[in-house]
């Protein structure tokens, strides 16, 4: 059963209000992040070096987080964490995998790094449950066609499981960054079901070409119109009504914790869309529903 935080959190009312105008029980985010607490201190460290240009907005513990989410009425979130080497993968997974087990309104989340028994332990994960994985292509600085991972997006196209990708080139690129690599995935692998994290920024249209392309890919919007991601990465507004019409393909996501604003201001842009009331009941929750089986 969800739990939900009898202690609204600050800023709460104004995304209640988001989500109760719409008619809607309350939130469903895709991406979120928790880990353990030295991958979460190194990660905000990396955040921290940057100074004014990424101040985070949420620096709670790992229980203060969930409160805020809960408090949010966020129904279930996701777990995403993300290796940088190898033999690190199976350690995040089995972390992960106990923070559900003691949150159940965590969608068990896993992830995979292109090494020996990649494919073993991504089908052991999918067996036991996972729910979605992350791949994070700019942090972990690896090739997705890496033949290591062959048999990885094989056994997710065949199980239908969900994988939040990182491969768009922003806040920084990276070698493996940009439409070109994962699309020789999707081609490898056409059944995959992908969620393109950050909508693929800054590459939004080369993205949602592939999105037009392979009927299993989808779009999160996590950071997207905000005024932050805008100054740096716009959404090209005539882009607009193809992300209309990939309305039951686009997720909601944000990044919490991991932002420099209030969370209440990713609902506010999508809003200020204009995309009309069953879109953002679509993206806000119904989307994410029937991906997950919720």
């Amino acid at each position: 059963m969800t739990r939900v935080s009898s202690d609204p959190a600050p800023g709460s009312a104004d995304v209640h209000t988001v989500w109760r105008d719409l008619g809607l029980p309350g939130l469903i985010d895709v991406h979120t992040h928790f880990m353990p607490h030295n991958v979460l201190r190194k990660v905000r460290n990396h955040f921290d070096a940057l100074g004014d240009q990424w101040p985070l907005a949420y620096r709670g513990d790992e229980h203060e987080c969930l409160a805020l989410l809960r408090g949010f009425g966020v129904r279930h979130f996701t777990a995403l964490s993300y290796p940088h080497r190898p033999d690190m993968a199976v350690w995040l997974n089995d972390w992960a995998g106990g923070f559900a087990d003691d949150n159940p309104d965590c969608l068990r989340s896993a992830t995979f790094y292109p090494e020996p028994g990649a494919g073993d332990y991504v089908a052991a994960a999918v067996e036991a449950g996972v729910l979605v994985f992350k791949a994070h292509l700019q942090v972990g600085g690896y090739d997705p066609r890496d033949p290591l991972l062959s048999d990885v997006w094989g056994n997710l196209a065949d199980a239908g499981t969900p994988v939040v990708v990182h491969c768009g080139s922003g806040p920084e690129p990276g070698r493996f960054t940009g439409p070109g690599p994962f699309s020789e995935v999707l081609s490898a692998h056409p059944r995959l079901t992908a969620v393109i994290a950050h909508a693929g920024a800054p590459e939004y249209v080369e993205f949602l070409d592939l999105a037009e392309k392979y009927g299993r890919v989808h779009l999160d919007t996590t950071m997207v119109f905000t005024d932050f991601a805008e100054a740096r990465a716009p959404f090209p507004s005539d882009a607009l009504p193809r992300l209309a019409d990939l309305e039951g393909r686009v997720l909601l996501g944000t990044d919490f914790p991991n932002i420099p604003y209030p969370y209440a201001e990713q609902l506010h842009a999508l809003t200020r869309l204009g995309l009309g009331p069953d879109w953002l009941r679509a993206v806000l929750h119904g989307n994410a529903a029937r991906l997950f089986g919720l």
